[in-house]
């Protein structure tokens, strides 16, 4: 069986899946304190992406980051929000040892606070 990556934001302070939210997939590359830019994707109105950020071959043993655009997506939907946001993007940073199986990084999300947890 073959592994994957998703990820689902949900916005607790309007109760609602975020959606069109931006979300940026990197490889960090942590002997050389480099990343690389491996996906750009935007939320459906389920707060998740289409497909799978990383599927099969894709998804290789490593560190990624996730990074939610998260003061973008507030500042469509809330108003008198500071400038600058409290949150502005928020980045993920995780590791994948097992290729064969699912790794889902759901991001529960405020303009003041965010958690997130390995789901299934």
């Amino acid at each position: 069986m073959s592994g994957k990556l998703t990820t689902h934001v949900l916005d607790t302070a309007r109760g609602c899946p975020a959606s069109n939210m931006e979300i940026e997939l990197w490889l960090v590359k942590s002997e050389l304190s480099e990343k690389k830019l491996l996906k750009k994707v935007t939320t459906n109105t389920d707060g998740r992406t289409d497909m799978p950020l990383l599927v099969e071959e894709e998804l290789k043993i490593g560190v990624y980051e996730l990074v939610f655009a998260v003061g973008e997506y507030f500042n469509r939907y809330l108003n008198n929000l500071p400038d600058p946001p409290f949150l502005d993007r928020v980045p993920l940073q995780f590791g994948i040892a097992d290729v064969s199986t699912h790794y889902h990084v759901p991001l529960l999300v405020s303009p003041w606070s965010y958690s997130t947890y390995r789901g299934s």
